[in-house]
Order: structure tokens, then sequence, then C-alpha cells
């Protein structure tokens, strides 16, 4: 499994978190932590974006459309199982974890 495909599963679930949690008992107590993950869930969705249209151009057109694919299977999988209440430090690790593994995807593979 690349990189590449694990990054855009990652962002695409640490953005995908986020919209589901509107719940107040759902995000985080410290208001500090909120808008931090407000904004790491924002550029999660941005940069899960670009590493799809990435994807298209720089890799192989089933490897883009298969983490396409698997980014919305995925996504279907957490709106399955429901919210849960560790779901705020899953979204941040996922989507700090994506980041990362994104960035050494586009830099070194």
């Amino acid at each position: 499994m690349s990189a590449y495909f694990l990054s855009t599963l990652m962002l695409s679930v640490a953005a995908y978190i986020h919209t589901q949690s509107a719940h107040p008992g759902m995000r985080p107590e410290d208001p500090t932590a909120d808008t931090f993950w407000r904004a790491l869930s924002t550029v999660a969705l941005i940069a899960w974006g670009a590493m799809v249209v990435w994807g298209f151009y720089h890799r192989i057109w089933s490897e883009a459309l298969a983490a396409l694919l698997g980014s919305f299977a995925l996504n279907a999988l957490f709106a399955w199982r429901g919210p849960k209440p560790a779901w705020p430090a899953v979204s941040m690790f996922f989507g700090i974890a994506g980041l990362v593994t994104a960035a050494y995807s586009v830099l070194y593979e």
C-alpha cells in the first residue's frame, strides 16, 4: 500500500469526522483545541482534494481512482459506526498523520 493511498484515506477521514461532530458533546471542551481541530480538518479537506488531483496527474490513474473510492468507502464505514466520544482525537491524529504522509508521498515517492 503506497503512502499516497494511505494519506488520501487519512485526510478524508479527518475531514469527514469533523463534519459529522456537530453535537456539543462530540467537540473538545477547550476552545483552543476546538479551533485547532476546525483548522486542521479544513486543511485536511483541502489537502485531500489536492492529493486526489495530484494523483491523477502524477500517478497511475487507477491508483488515484482507488484512493478516491477508498476515501468514500472509509467515510461510509465511519458513518455506519456512528459518532463516538474518541472521534475528535482520531480526527486530529488522522489529520496530522495524513498531512505528514502526503508530504512524504509528494516529495519522495
